[in-house]
């Protein structure tokens, strides 16, 4: 197979930038381990502290690092052998469900990915959306089926087999229902050692963060104008936008 020059110069350009590609915060929706709340309080410059006991997530840390604490990205300000403190702002608290913790509660826990970490599970910023209640759990064979309840305007971004990070845990969604505004999955054996998910009860509050690539699509149609009611104009928005608005280099994109 034969390449032109143009392709070649492209692929060492990309391959170069990846290489010098680093990472400040991400996550894969892979829980490294089960962390425990310590105490949970006003802090004395104001805001709150959480204090967690850990083992895994403390092996590296630095001081400024980023840890996923059930789903929320939250920045390392105290730490020593056994434990490590997040700061916590009055929107953080109000956007999850880190206001029900109380000390003993388990969390999930898992660091920030590194440039050529294993992507087991999807992207997940650690951005929380907003927060689900679990309205139905119930045992089949060694496994457990969840169904979370949310709002609406976040339920439209959750599709059947697709992403969606529940307590900062990597989850395929089973089904969908727009009318009940609910979906379900559900954990396997394995998984349920591993996460906090199965120690809550029906009618706790859990955080959601979903696939932010339905975002992505969303913005995109409605910046170029595109109207459900004519899908037929979906290819020709599109062409131009990237074509034309946004790439100043047409040989990336492949058009059918």
């Amino acid at each position: 197979m034969h390449y032109s020059s143009s392709f070649l110069g492209h692929h060492s350009y990309l391959s170069d930038w990846r290489q010098n590609l680093s990472i400040r915060s991400g996550f894969t929706g892979i829980v490294e381990e089960k962390g425990q709340v310590k105490d949970l309080g006003s802090a004395d410059r104001g805001g709150f502290d959480l204090k967690i006991g850990a083992r895994v997530v403390l092996e590296d840390v630095k001081l400024g690092d980023s840890i996923s604490v059930n789903g929320t990205c939250l920045t390392v300000t105290d730490f020593d052998a056994e434990e490590f403190t997040v700061g916590l702002s009055p929107e953080t608290l109000r956007k999850t469900s880190l206001e029900e913790l109380e000390r003993g509660s388990p969390v999930n826990l898992e660091r920030a990915l590194q440039p050529l970490s294993r992507m087991g599970g999807h992207v997940v910023h650690g951005h929380v959306d907003g927060t689900g209640v679990i309205v139905f759990m119930e045992v089949e064979g060694d496994s457990l089926w969840v169904k979370v309840k949310t709002d609406k305007g976040l339920v439209k971004y959750i599709v059947p087999k697709g992403f969606v990070a529940v307590d900062g845990t990597s989850l395929t969604v089973v089904d969908v229902s727009d009318e009940e505004s609910c979906f379900d999955f559900m954990l396997v054996a394995y998984t349920q050692q591993k996460v906090v998910i199965p120690t809550k009860k029906i009618g706790q509050e859990v955080n959601l963060e979903v696939d932010i690539m339905g975002k992505y699509v969303e913005r995109l149609l409605t910046t170029v104008g595109f109207s459900m009611n004519k899908p037929q104009d979906l290819s020709s928005h599109l062409t131009h936008y990237f074509c034309h608005d946004k790439l100043s280099d047409p040989v990336l994109v492949c058009v059918p």
